[in-house]
C-alpha cells in the first residue's frame, strides 16, 4: 500500500462510488473553506495503482505558529478493516505533523449503533462501537457531543422501494391531516434563484434571533449555491400563499357548507350535524377576517410563510436549513415542503430523507424536543454516528486545549 497526495480528480471519482460520502467530504466543500483561509489537501492510498482509501484534508493556522488538521465526516475507507485504517491514521498523521499541524479532527459519517423511531438501540441491529474503540487505540480522543462542529444526531426516513401512498400511509395522523390541509389551503413552493437567496436569508435571521441561534450569512448561501446548484445539488425553496385566492378558496368552501346546511332540513336528528357545520362555516369566516388582516397590514396578495435549503447528493436528499416567520406558523408550510421533497427523492431514486439534525438527549426532552417531534410524524428513525475524535500531534494541542478551557472554550 502506498500513501500518496490524489489530485482533486482522483479524489472526485473516489468520492462519488464510496458509501460513506456526503456533502461535507465533497471536493466543492474545500472550495467553499477555502473562501475562509483553510488550506485543502486530497490524500489516500493506493493498492495496484487502485485508490482504496481517501480523505479531504483540511488545514487552519492557529496560535504558536501551528495548524489544525479536520478530515470533515472523517476517511472515505471501510473502517472494518483494521489494517488499512491503522495504516492511513499513521501516514496522515505524519503528513499533518510535516505540515506543523498540532491536532487532527474527523467526525466519521459511520453509524455508532442502529436506532428506531423512538432513538431506542435495535436488538440485533448494526453496531460499530468497535469503530470506536479502534479509533481511541490509535490515539484518538471522543469530544463530547455538546462541543461537534457537525450534526451527532439525525433523523431520517427510508424511501427506497416505497411509494408515496405507503410512505403518507405510515405518517402519524396529524402530520398527514397537516400536509393535506397545507395543501388545500393553496401554499406554493418557489425555487429561489442566485439573487432571491437574501429572502432565505431574511427568513433565517427572523428565525435565529426568535429562537436564538447563529444564523450564516447570505455569502455562505451564495457560496453553496455557486458550488452545488449547477449539479442540481441544493435547492432553496420558499413558501408563499396568494391571500385572494385563499379567500376565494375560503369562500367557495362556506358556500358548499351552507348548501349542504340547506339539505339537513329540519328534522330534530340533524341538530347534531347542522351545529358541527355551523360551526365550521364561522370557523372559515374567521379565517377570511384574518387573511384581510394580513393584507390590510402588510398591503400584500401574496405572503412568504417560510425558507428551506436542502442538499442532493445520491443516496440522500439533506434537510439542511429552514426557517419560518412566526406570525405564519399557523399555516404549516414546513410539512409541505418536506412532502414535496420526499416526493421528489422517490421520483428521482434517492434512498433516504435525511431530515437531519435532531437534540441528542431526547429521551429527556430537551427544549428542542419539538424539532424532534416534527420529523417524526413522518414517521423514520434516529440516526446516532459515531461521534468526533481528535488525535494531538503536538505538545500545543495540550496548551491550546488549556488556553480554550481558560476563556471558557471546549
Amino acid at each position: 500500500m502506498d500513501f500518496v497526495e490524489l489530485t482533486e480528480k482522483e479524489y472526485q471519482k473516489f468520492w462519488e462510488n464510496h458509501p460513506l460520502k456526503t456533502f461535507l467530504s465533497a471536493p466543492k466543500i474545500a472550495k467553499l473553506r477555502e473562501k475562509s483561509n483553510w488550506k485543502s489537501y486530497f490524500v489516500g492510498v493506493k493498492e495496484n495503482k487502485k485508490v482504496i482509501a481517501a480523505a479531504l484534508l483540511l488545514s487552519h493556522k492557529r496560535k504558536f505558529n501551528v495548524n489544525e488538521f479536520y478530515s470533515p465526516r472523517g476517511f472515505l475507507l471501510d473502517y472494518n478493516n483494521k489494517e488499512l485504517l491503522t495504516f492511513f491514521v499513521e501516514k496522515v498523521k505524519e503528513f499533518a505533523k510535516s505540515k506543523k499541524g498540532y491536532i487532527l479532527r474527523i467526525d466519521p459519517y459511520v453509524i455508532y449503533k442502529q436506532r428506531d423511531i423512538n432513538g431506542d438501540i435495535v436488538e440485533g441491529g448494526e453496531d460499530n462501537s468497535h469503530v470506536v474503540e479502534q479509533l481511541t487505540s490509535l490515539g484518538f480522543k471522543k469530544v463530547k457531543t455538546e462541543n461537534m462542529e457537525q450534526v451527532g444526531w439525525m433523523f431520517s426516513l427510508g424511501l427506497e422501494g416505497k411509494t408515496e401512498e405507503q410512505i403518507l400511509k405510515e405518517m402519524k395522523p396529524n402530520t398527514r391531516n397537516t400536509i393535506r390541509k397545507a395543501e388545500k389551503l393553496g401554499i406554493t413552493m418557489t425555487e429561489l434563484s442566485y439573487d432571491e437567496l437574501d429572502r432565505f436569508q431574511n427568513i433565517m435571521e427572523e428565525t435565529g434571533e426568535r429562537k436564538n441561534f447563529a444564523v450564516r450569512n447570505v455569502e455562505y448561501f451564495q457560496n453553496m449555491y455557486n458550488l452545488f446548484h449547477e449539479s442540481n445539488e441544493v435547492k432553496y425553496y420558499v413558501t408563499e400563499l396568494n391571500l385572494k385566492e385563499y379567500t376565494k378558496r375560503l369562500n367557495d368552501e362556506i358556500k358548499e357548507k351552507k348548501e349542504k346546511l340547506s339539505n339537513l332540513g329540519d328534522a330534530k336528528y340533524n341538530d347534531g350535524q347542522r351545529k358541527n357545520i355551523s360551526s365550521e362555516i364561522e370557523s372559515l369566516k374567521k379565517r377570511i377576517d384574518d387573511a384581510k388582516e394580513i393584507m390590510d397590514k402588510t398591503n400584500k396578495d401574496t405572503i412568504t410563510l417560510s425558507g428551506s435549503m436542502f442538499i442532493l447528493i445520491d443516496p440522500e436528499i439533506i434537510y439542511l436549513s429552514s426557517g419560518n416567520y412566526e406570525e405564519y406558523m399557523r399555516f404549516n408550510s414546513q410539512y409541505l415542503i418536506q412532502w414535496e421533497l420526499i416526493k421528489y427523492g422517490i421520483k428521482n431514486n434517492f434512498k433516504k430523507h435525511n431530515f437531519y439534525g435532531i437534540p441528542a438527549n431526547i429521551n429527556e426532552h430537551p427544549k428542542d424536543y419539538g424539532i424532534y417531534e416534527f420529523k417524526k410524524g413522518f414517521n423514520g428513525y434516529v440516526e446516532e454516528l459515531i461521534g468526533e475524535f481528535e488525535l494531538p500531534l503536538k505538545k500545543e494541542y495540550y496548551l491550546i486545549k488549556l488556553l480554550k478551557k481558560l476563556k471558557g472554550g471546549k
